[in-house]
């Protein structure tokens, strides 16, 4: 790769970026061009609370997070220590999962194995008052900004990616590993 005279990286975070800049290809062009979420597929929704009745999640307060693969570096083991803390009535939805890893769900996590369509997993989006990205490693981050699309706030740990993700309007960042953060935020999402 440095041995090509006329190329150009890109990286979808300035995170990535900065790490393709410590490497070999550090004398050439790098440039950021963050992943986009298509506006005509993500969007709000104006029937959240019909939407958690349907689920049957009345009353709740919903967290959702989302991967294509549940890893430790996924912050997964983070959700289970996340629903050991939370008040009865609150409730995380995790998309992505395995048969064998929904089978081992304490009562106050609900695991769906994927999501059979776009509209789908944007009613989820919908559904939710909060995005999770409990990451540890992301090179961007889709499933945050596709929940912001859909007018959910988020809450990210300050690693890689993430931050660059949210700001002041659009949710909240704490340290990795901060499960107290994590619901102190949440709960001031729920009340205001």
């Amino acid at each position: 790769f440095s041995s090509l005279m006329n190329v150009h990286f890109v990286a979808v975070s300035k995170w990535l970026e900065s790490v393709v800049s410590e490497s070999f290809l550090k004398t050439k062009p790098i440039h950021v061009i963050y992943n986009g979420v298509d506006l005509k597929a993500f969007y709000p929704s104006v029937h959240r609370e019909s939407l958690k009745s349907m689920h049957g999640f009345n009353g709740r307060f919903v967290a959702i997070g989302v991967a294509s693969t549940w890893l430790p570096k996924k912050g997964y083991n983070d959700y289970f220590q996340l629903a050991k803390r939370l008040p009865s009535d609150y409730i995380i939805v995790m998309i992505g999962l395995s048969e064998t890893q929904i089978r081992t769900l304490p009562n106050n996590i609900v695991g769906i194995k994927r999501t059979t369509n776009i509209d789908e997993l944007r009613e989820y989006y919908d559904l939710a008052d909060v995005v999770l990205n409990l990451s540890y490693e992301e090179s961007f981050g889709l499933t945050t900004v596709e929940g912001m699309a859909c007018g959910t706030p988020s809450i990210v740990y300050n690693r890689t990616a993430s931050p660059e993700l949210v700001s002041e309007g659009t949710g909240f960042i704490v340290e990795a590993g901060d499960i107290n953060g994590v619901i102190e935020c949440m709960k001031f999402i729920k009340d205001k």
